[in-house]
């Protein structure tokens, strides 16, 4: 069977590179299409992998400079303000994923969607870290009859600021987001920033300072859950790895409460950690669902609609090939 080549535009960042090494180690025979603004670098990436070719993108073009090309999936790893890649790809019929919108960005891409929904799959992939959050936090509720709270706090090490797309990313959404999105009380409500300023304990019981943020986790894991109050923080500092004289990680700690199936109250914390900070775990994320959009693991490709990252994928699958990696979904004692 001959495979269609994934294309990944920002193939030469870090997560890029990250994400074509992953799929090229599971699936040596997939051609795969560099995207990048460095012609130069777009072919060392490219030849470094085999089977894979640099592509130069006009954002401008209707067909981004790629002609005819067949394309199986492709997932864009860089905020792409005029959508360019999503008009193509809705267009085309071919399966993508976004990584890189803020929140509040979200309604020009489902307008976008909505005016054929039957086109192809559209992963809002805003999650962070691309599923890491969202699948962990749904596997530690299983417990629960019923969630009240969910609180996240992501501890980026000090050292795991990413490349320059990722500090373009956090630049653009403070710049244009003066509150914070939270769920209260069954409520979604707006905080000033100066009113979601917290802590949050880290792996190692370290206190972390953190000020919240508009992750579209929040709304995806309120929908699914029906928990009232649902907030997400991010805090940077030293991981607890680095802390016990390691390599810097990245960790994501999840503390829950309600009601288990007796109706007694039930709290626990989590933790996800990956030993390879975020980066590797959000090419994890950005792998697998450009496998399952195009049907790489042996499943039929997903269909058509608009899904997050924890509706496309399958959620055991997803842990065990974060254990492969050597990252952990643990439990913590309750602080």
């Amino acid at each position: 069977m001959s495979l269609l080549p994934i294309l990944l535009l920002g193939g030469t960042g870090q997560i890029g590179q990250l994400t074509a090494k992953a799929l090229r180690a599971r699936h040596p025979d997939l051609p795969l299409l560099i995207g990048g603004r460095n012609e130069p670098k777009a072919q060392r990436v490219a030849g470094a992998l085999g089977n894979a070719e640099a592509v130069m993108i006009d954002p401008h073009a209707d067909d981004l400079g790629l002609g005819d090309r067949r394309i199986g999936a492709m997932a864009v790893l860089y905020a792409d303000e005029r959508l360019a890649s999503l008009r193509y790809a809705h267009a085309r019929g071919i399966a993508h994923l976004g990584i890189s919108s803020g929140i509040y960005e979200v309604a020009p891409e489902v307008a976008i969607h909505m005016q054929r929904p039957d086109a192809a799959a559209t992963v809002l992939g805003y999650e962070w870290l691309v599923g890491a959050t969202t699948i962990a936090t749904l596997a530690c509720a299983k417990p629960y009859a019923r969630l009240d709270a969910i609180k996240i706090g992501a501890l980026v090490d000090e050292e795991d600021q990413g490349g320059p797309a990722v500090a373009e990313d956090f630049e653009r959404l403070a710049s244009v987001m003066p509150s914070v999105l939270a769920r209260q009380d069954g409520a979604f409500v707006w905080r000033k920033k100066d009113d979601t300023q917290c802590a949050f304990q880290a792996i190692d019981g370290t206190v972390i300072p953190a000020a919240g943020f508009s992750s579209i986790d929040i709304a995806g894991l309120a929908a699914v859950t029906g928990a009232s109050d649902v907030v997400f923080a991010i805090g940077t500092g030293v991981s607890s790895s680095r802390r016990a004289g390691g390599t810097k990680s990245t960790e994501i700690i999840i503390e829950l409460s309600g009601l288990d199936a007796s109706g007694a109250l039930l709290r626990s914390r989590h933790a996800v950690v990956h030993p390879g900070g975020a980066a590797p775990l959000t090419a994890l994320g950005v792998s697998m669902v450009l496998e399952r959009l195009a049907g790489l693991d042996g499943e039929p490709a997903t269909p058509a609609g608009l899904f997050f990252p924890y509706q496309v994928l399958d959620h055991a699958n997803y842990l065990g090939r974060l254990t492969q990696e050597g990252g952990q979904l643990m439990a913590l004692p309750l602080a």
